[in-house]
């Protein structure tokens, strides 16, 4: 059973109160709905053979759910705790320097893939095999995760993320996520998936 994480989120600026609530909302319904397949999992194995179809479908919806959840988690989390810059000593700001050339190219390149045209998230990954930072632009919660990379830092960029606050204004948004991050908590994450 997975359980809804609680979140501390203060007044976030240029993020409606009533946005981040419904965005919440939205949260909580992947944990209820992960469970629940999980659930209907286990009743459609005890005949795995007449219930072939179904388990399958069922497991391709779990994957949404569960990515759903997850992704969210990371979204939220960092958020959390008020905006908190990113440290001239950061292991994270040196890595994005070192590959990127600086921090402000790395900026503008990640909010243009949160700009891509559909429905997604713009993650940035640690990749353990070649021990570098990547991209990826991941088709509505669970297309185009990269396998066996630890995801650092998640843009939620489905419409109930922006669409209350921003209309089709998606550029607006993701400068005020980026205005709220606590980077300790995405060089946490950085620390966790370079160890």
């Amino acid at each position: 059973m997975y359980t809804e994480q609680k979140f501390n989120l203060p007044e976030l600026k240029g993020i409606s109160k009533k946005s981040v609530d419904e965005h919440l909302k939205l949260y909580a319904g992947y944990v209820k709905f992960a469970n629940l397949i999980g659930e209907k999992i286990t009743e459609n194995l005890k005949d795995s053979e007449k219930n072939a179809y179904v388990l399958g479908e069922l497991q391709r919806r779990f994957s949404f759910e569960f990515n759903g959840m997850r992704n969210h988690e990371y979204y939220f989390l960092s958020l959390s705790g008020g905006p908190k810059n990113l440290t001239a000593d950061s292991k994270l700001k040196k890595q994005i320097e070192k590959q990127f050339g600086s921090f402000d190219s790395w900026l503008n390149m990640f909010k243009a893939i949160a700009l891509t045209r559909g429905i997604g998230w713009a993650m940035l990954y640690w990749d353990s095999e070649t021990k570098q930072l990547t991209h990826a632009w991941v088709d509505e919660q669970h297309l185009g995760q990269l396998n066996s990379c630890s995801l650092v830092l998640g843009l939620d960029m489905w419409e109930h993320s922006f669409y209350m606050d921003y209309g089709t204004n998606k550029k607006g948004y993701v400068d005020a996520f980026f205005e709220n991050l606590n980077w300790e908590t995405i060089e946490r994450f950085f620390t966790h998936a370079t160890r």
